[in-house]
């Protein structure tokens, strides 16, 4: 009997085992599916559509994705009458590899964020967020080409622990009285007070996979970013970390910029390299060719993985996943737009980006860059979305699943 009463599994397929390192894929995997609320039936269908047919293409029908839906949003509130039904997390984690559309965030109450629970619960540590520009989408900076950074932004920590007391309440004088009490700080009378935690359990494992990552495709550096300067024991203890990991797990492999500044050759290894928060927005408009991988903290990934998408098309152009030790979870990196919902209109680039980290993830790179090649082509002929379409001289502008089948027919 199947475990799952509102999933069906499919009969076709088998399970991807071993770890998010070393993932062991057969031919025809499992691939469980979140569709999302709003535009997310409409960019998943496009992007099933782009996946399929770039797998097909590649593979000449010898391998292929046995897709799985399970559910999540409004959609698991209509069929099990709860938001985020525990056996979707049970199927994320037994095929441990998993792809969902934007999801939405129940009004007045209940679960917070429905995205920061699926991080949180199934312990998906690093959000990584590839940033690069496909030529001829309009960009608001004059070289956009310039911009190949991948941002790892860590997911369990800091903002994201969620810790904090409301102006007013019992709980926030009870706080503020101890810290000025017993810590000897200052705080001004009805704060809300906030708390931000960094260990070094976290940052070592978050930025030993963005080293990890770095070597595993041939990226010659990874930045620390962090407000250390500031905040001396959280940020800054973030940077120290980041540099003690490096040297314990990959001696051999990394060195320290500061050794670099000394006259030592880098010689094939990762440049291990920090920057203030501050310092770093500039750097990546100013400077971008010299930042390859970006380990942040929470927050500081949150700011620079928008603002580096910015400068190549927007998110409607930015891919994303949310990755730990044994399940990685792709998705859409923007919002539910429900206003377009079921109009068949908004550009499903993110997620379709997203399914090539996913085919990358497998091990499936050739059906990934028939991906890259397909959404290349599509905007080189001009027959685009119409948030491109209307920044684009001469570009016509096409349906969600016509920007699909304009992606397929250019692979």
């Amino acid at each position: 009997m199947s475990p799952y009463q509102y999933a069906s599994v499919p009969g076709d397929g088998e399970k991807i085992t071993g770890d998010t390192g070393r993932p062991v894929v057969p031919d025809r995997p499992i691939v469980p599916f979140i569709e999302g609320d709003g535009i997310g039936p409409d960019i998943w269908a496009a992007t099933r559509h782009v996946v399929d047919a770039a797998v097909a293409k590649s593979f000449d029908g010898a391998r292929g994705i046995a897709w799985m839906e399970v559910y999540a949003g409004e959609k698991a509130n209509e069929v099990a009458g709860e938001w985020l039904p525990g056996e979707t997390l049970a199927a994320l984690t037994e095929f441990k590899v998993a792809i969902k559309g934007p999801l939405t965030t129940p009004v007045g109450g209940g679960i917070r964020s429905l995205n920061v629970t699926l991080r949180q619960v199934l312990d998906l540590y690093s959000c990584i967020r590839p940033v690069s520009w496909i030529p001829g989408v309009p960009s608001p900076v004059k070289e956009p080409h310039k911009v190949d950074m991948v941002v790892f932004r860590e997911n369990t920590e800091d903002v994201y622990a969620g810790i904090e007391w409301a102006s007013g309440t019992p709980e926030a004088d009870r706080v503020r009285d101890f810290l000025m009490g017993d810590m000897g700080a200052s705080i001004r009378e009805a704060s809300g007070i906030g708390i931000k935690p960094i260990s070094p359990f976290g940052t070592k494992r978050h930025v030993a996979a963005a080293i990890r990552y770095a070597l595993a495709r041939g990226r010659d550096s990874v930045t620390l970013m962090h407000k250390g300067n500031i905040m001396k024991f959280t940020e800054g203890s973030f940077r120290d970390w980041g540099y003690e990991v490096a040297a314990e797990r990959f001696p051999d492999s990394t060195v320290p910029e500061a050794r670099l500044w000394e006259g030592e050759e880098a010689d094939g290894r990762v440049v291990i390299k920090d920057r203030i928060a501050d310092s770093m927005f500039q750097q990546v408009l100013l400077r971008p060719a010299e930042y390859s991988v970006v380990a942040t903290p929470n927050l500081n990934g949150d700011y620079l993985s928008d603002a580096c998408a910015a400068q190549v098309g927007g998110l409607g152009m930015a891919p994303g996943a949310n990755v730990g030790d044994s399940v990685a979870l792709f998705e859409a990196t923007h919002g539910t737009a429900p206003k377009y919902a079921g109009l068949n209109r908004v550009n499903p680039g993110s997620l379709i980006l997203s399914a090539a980290m996913m085919l990358e993830h497998l091990g499936w790179d050739e059906a990934a860059r028939a991906i890259d090649r397909g959404l290349e082509g599509a905007v080189a002929a001009g027959r685009v979305t119409y948030d491109l379409e209307r920044q684009m001289e001469g570009a016509t502008r096409v349906s969600t699943l016509a920007f699909a089948e304009t992606i397929v027919e250019h692979m």
